[in-house]
């Protein structure tokens, strides 16, 4: 239960960096106008989040937020504030309601850290080991098809043992898992991408040494958001 309720609150946090991280990234904070209508936005969003409302009420306030944004900053930053808006606060409802699943909430949860933190890790190793072809050398110059791939096979692993340790293992678990571990990587070069459109190099220095929160979280947030599709989807 303790788990479950500090879900909300660590979702909400990684969404306020995000965005204002985002914000730093697109220079949207150099247009008053812009800044303050989505940081409005994004605090209301959340704080319905933290309040405990259920993902009808958050996903459509989300929706009318992010029209509203379009309109006031129309001409202006528009396009990314409200980008910047959907990406801040989406995966923080999709943690928040894939954790609060009664009766899937807890192996959900773990299935996807072990999905996107094995993608993430043997992703560098067997693109270290193998090198090869690039990924997308004009993005992510570094990223190669091997590492791709190795990243997506030990996703599958990871999220089939895991499933297998809880009893869970069913045959929609592997394609789940790399289906995740492909939107683990894209989220990673869109992240990427978005740096370079803006000659950035680190999203901010919120952790020191390690860059800012968004390249910490770049694959986690993608994953999140589309398990939480999945997940809605076959219920």
């Amino acid at each position: 239960m303790a788990g479950r309720s500090c879900v909300p609150l660590l979702a909400a946090l990684i969404g306020l960096a995000v965005f204002y991280e985002w914000q730093a990234i697109t220079e949207v904070r150099q247009n008053g106008r812009s800044r303050s209508a989505g940081w409005l936005s994004v605090v209301l969003v959340l704080l319905v989040l933290l309040s405990g409302s259920g993902p009808t009420v958050l996903l459509a306030l989300l929706a009318a937020c992010a029209v509203v944004v379009a309109i006031l900053t129309f001409n202006r930053s528009g396009p990314w504030v409200t980008m910047g808006l959907v990406y801040a606060v989406f995966p923080a409802i999709a943690l928040t309601m894939i954790r609060g699943d009664a009766s899937r909430g807890l192996t959900a949860i773990l299935f996807l850290f072990a999905v996107v933190w094995a993608t993430d890790i043997f992703a560098y190793l067997a693109g270290r080991a193998f090198g090869g072809p690039k990924l997308a050398p004009r993005i992510s110059p570094k990223k190669t098809w091997a590492g791709a791939i190795g990243g997506a096979g030990a996703a599958v692993l990871a999220g089939s043992l895991l499933a297998i340790a809880v009893g869970k293992f069913d045959s929609h678990i592997p394609p789940v898992a790399l289906a995740l571990s492909v939107a683990a990587q894209l989220g990673d070069l869109a992240e990427s991408w978005l740096k370079r459109r803006f000659g950035v190099k680190d999203s901010s220095h919120l952790i020191p040494g390690h860059g800012g929160v968004m390249d910490r979280v770049d694959g986690l947030v993608a994953a999140a958001s589309l398990l939480y599709v999945l997940m809605a989807a076959a219920v």
